[in-house]
């Protein structure tokens, strides 16, 4: 089975490789260890909390800077727990919101239980009865190029489930300092 199943550092890498102005929201945890491992980058917003918050950040970006493309990569665990937040973005429909749900069906950091995604409760479904316009599943590397044609160009709002291995990869810690963070979120923000 996890031949078909995706390595979370690969996809996150090459949905992320020459991201241009991308505004990057990675939950906390996992995902923001991978966005980390792809790059640094002053428009990625890493949250050091807010378990559930996510997509909800991603779309007061979308709303706020309609101008922008936004894509907010979570885990399951985070999707999960913010699971209304995908009904108030269907209502509010950002054209320029993309969520890419990291799911490995497994609770990572707080000991790799299995979360509800293992026990056949379904995202994709989920979003798409919340009317998002384009939302589906990915397990294979060789769709990673139509995620990342999406993240930069497909009519949001949408929801792509990648479908990962249920692997711990080493940590990759970007900036820690919520202060900071905010800060150069803020100064990149206007200068492009």
């Amino acid at each position: 089975m996890d031949a078909m199943l995706l390595d979370r550092r690969d996809f996150v890498r090459q949905l992320l490789v020459d991201r241009g102005n991308l505004l990057v929201v990675p939950g906390l945890g996992s995902a923001t260890y991978d966005v980390a491992a792809a790059g640094d980058h002053p428009l990625n917003f890493y949250l050091w909390g807010a378990m559930g918050g996510t997509a909800m950040i991603g779309l007061g970006l979308a709303l706020a800077r309609p101008d922008r493309r936004v894509a907010v990569i979570t885990g399951d665990g985070d999707m999960l727990m913010g699971l209304g937040s995908l009904a108030t973005i269907g209502v509010k429909q950002p054209k320029n919101l993309a969520i890419v749900v990291l799911d490995n069906a497994r609770y990572g950091e707080t000991g790799m239980q299995p979360s509800h995604t293992d026990n056949g409760i379904d995202l994709v479904a989920v979003a798409l009865a919340c009317r998002f316009k384009h939302a589906r599943v990915v397990s294979r590397i060789d769709g990673a190029a139509d995620v990342r044609a999406l993240l930069h160009g497909g009519e949001g709002p949408l929801l792509v489930n990648a479908r990962i291995k249920p692997e711990d990869p080493p940590r990759v810690l970007p900036l820690r300092d919520g202060h900071a963070i905010k800060q150069r979120f803020i100064e990149a923000l206007g200068a492009v």
